[in-house]
């Protein structure tokens, strides 16, 4: 059986707690893993958003050295599509930063895998999928997430 990256939240108890099962604490070793796992994500994602960042200030760049009226180049995409392009990216960027970052302070605060909204446990099968998540699927969904 393959090793987790998160907690197993049904066999965890809350805010660090003793396991249910078996009658080690795992909850040490399961939010050390999920903390590398989001740890690496983060450096990933920082990455990203400073190579979009690079981006946006090479193409604000190419914007003042060209005419305002690039939408006839036939060379490709306009610097005003860049941008906009680049600026949607960096905004997702730093937003799923900011999310990693929240879920490394759930992680030191000892309530990684519970849900904010509810308080219940968020399933290891969606910390799995979004390890950054805040939310159970359930109250996600009512939330529209």
């Amino acid at each position: 059986m393959a090793h987790s990256l998160v907690p197993d939240p049904a066999t965890t108890a809350p805010f660090g707690g003793v396991a249910r099962t078996g009658g080690v604490s795992n909850r040490a070793e399961g939010s050390g893993v999920a903390r590398a796992a989001l740890e690496r994500r983060r450096a990933d994602v920082a990455a990203r958003v400073d190579s979009l960042r690079r981006e946006l200030d090479a193409v604000q760049r190419l914007r003042s050295q060209n005419s305002d009226d690039d939408e006839h180049d036939p060379e490709g995409a306009t610097t005003s599509q860049l941008w906009s392009q680049s600026s949607g990216l960096l905004a997702d960027a730093e937003r799923e930063l900011s999310e990693l970052d929240a879920a490394l302070s759930r992680i030191a605060a000892g309530d990684y895998g519970i849900c904010r909204q509810c308080g219940g446990r968020i399933s290891s099968e969606r910390l799995e999928a979004r390890p950054a998540a805040a939310l159970c699927i359930d109250c996600a969904r009512r939330q529209g997430r």
